[in-house]
């Protein structure tokens, strides 16, 4: 379960780099998730033991005990499909790293550290390419950066869309706040509009993933002078990048339940700088989360008394 978890901060990106050609970034590191989605929809569109549209015609003969041997049978090949699901994107995300290690140790694509990012940018008039979705950018941002996102919210709102969302949030992202994110295929073209293939890009997203598959479709397309934000904005101190925006660039990959309550690891390091102060607000909210839970509870029992006492004996 813990696993799945793990996973979940991901797998919204999944699908998107199947139509990349590239490995999908749902295991290690994303916080949160539409592989398990994308992949039971498979699943129930196309297997003949699909529970709610099987291409087997029902028989009226089957007892009681047999439809529960047929439904466990077709759960149990769901679920293992499931895991070989989970195999899979765990083996294409270790290609993609040798693929990212291979492309660093040749020197395709230069490491920078988020200081020596600010001094590039501040010195010899650098060019950091934010390639952050929207939800990530409009909190915190680098003065005069660039903004072409690699992968952005998906806001359609088709049924398969609506199910992703759904299962998004189920797997993890009620916690994470981590959206639904879609590939912009449009990325590269965009990129090209507006920097030749000599300019020096310094490419950057939150946390360093998403900026190192921007690096490879970079070369891949003919940029040559590339350059990656190790770690991410997120490993920058104040001190490093002039940055603008409503909150800190360490706070701009947060969200959801996690957030409201200050349960990340990054308010944890600033909670212990800034004090009691700041660890109180955090607490108040976790109480006043608990009181509310609890009148709800007592509020649905008294409803459960209500009816039960109306109930027409």
């Amino acid at each position: 379960m813990l696993f799945r978890l793990h996973l979940s901060v991901s797998q919204q990106l999944s699908s998107s780099m199947d139509s990349l050609g590239l490995p999908s970034f749902n295991a290690v590191t994303f916080s949160h998730s539409n592989f398990h989605n994308e992949h039971r929809a498979k699943l129930l569109g196309k297997s003949k033991f699909n529970y709610f549209n099987s291409s087997m015609p029902p028989s009226p003969k089957l007892t009681s005990t047999s439809r529960c041997h047929r439904f466990h049978t077709r759960v149990t090949r769901m679920q293992a499909g499931d895991e070989d699901y989970d195999l899979k994107q765990v083996k294409d995300m270790a290609a993609a790293k040798r693929r990212w290690d291979s492309m660093i140790r040749e020197g395709r694509v230069k490491i920078l550290t988020p200081r020596e990012a600010g001094y590039a940018i501040q010195l010899s008039n650098k060019t950091l390419l934010d390639v952050r979705p929207s939800v990530e950018r409009k909190k915190a941002w680098i003065k005069g950066s660039t903004w072409i996102p690699i992968f952005e919210v998906d806001d359609a709102s088709d049924i398969g869309n609506l199910s992703r969302k759904v299962t998004s949030f189920m797997m993890g992202g009620w916690w994470s706040g981590t959206p639904t994110l879609s590939f912009d295929n449009q990325f590269i073209p965009k990129v090209e509009e507006k920097f030749s293939k000599d300019t020096d890009l310094i490419v950057s997203c939150q946390r360093g993933l998403r900026s190192l598959a921007a690096c490879e479709m970079l070369y891949n397309a003919g940029y040559r002078n590339l350059f990656w934000v190790q770690g991410g904005l997120e490993a920058a101190e104040e001190e490093d990048l002039v940055a603008e925006g409503p909150q800190p660039l360490k706070f701009a990959g947060i969200g959801g339940v996690s957030e409201f309550l200050g349960w990340t690891d990054q308010q944890r390091v600033v909670a212990a700088k800034e004090g009691w102060g700041y660890r109180l607000l955090f607490s108040a909210r976790l109480f006043g989360v608990v009181i509310a839970a609890d009148a709800l509870f007592l509020g649905a029992q008294q409803l459960s008394h209500y009816f039960q006492d109306i109930r027409p004996h």
